[in-house]
């Protein structure tokens, strides 16, 4: 499967982006979707996982500001974020969750000025 993330991008503090992932292959396939992200020099964390059974969730750093939804007729995936901080910025990585390892598209930067 390839991912292609986008909308990434400049924005102010509380200000808002929707990140978009297109999976080339069906979504319902896959256990499990979700975003990460990577601050400059720091490790790659996770943000948020929606699964093929319906069920989503949020790291506590991003909960009731970031939302992620997926449409499974065009094979997308959402992360929808609100209240955007300065400690938001980085790239942040769609990926398709398999049984043993996960699937990696590229990044797309997020910058948050304060």
């Amino acid at each position: 499967v390839q991912l292609q993330a986008s909308g990434g991008g400049w924005v102010q503090a509380g200000g808002s982006l929707r990140l978009s992932c297109l999976a080339s292959e069906d979504i319902l396939s896959f256990p499990g979707m979700g975003w990460y992200r990577q601050a400059q020099g720091l490790q790659r964390e996770w943000v948020a996982t929606t699964l093929r059974a319906g069920a989503s969730n949020v790291a506590d750093s991003v909960k009731g500001r970031f939302t992620i939804s997926r449409d499974n007729t065009k094979n997308m995936v959402y992360l929808q974020m609100n209240n955007l901080k300065p400690e938001d910025t980085a790239a942040y990585y769609c990926t398709a969750i398999k049984r043993t390892y996960n699937v990696w598209g590229q990044g797309t930067l997020v910058t948050v000025s304060s």
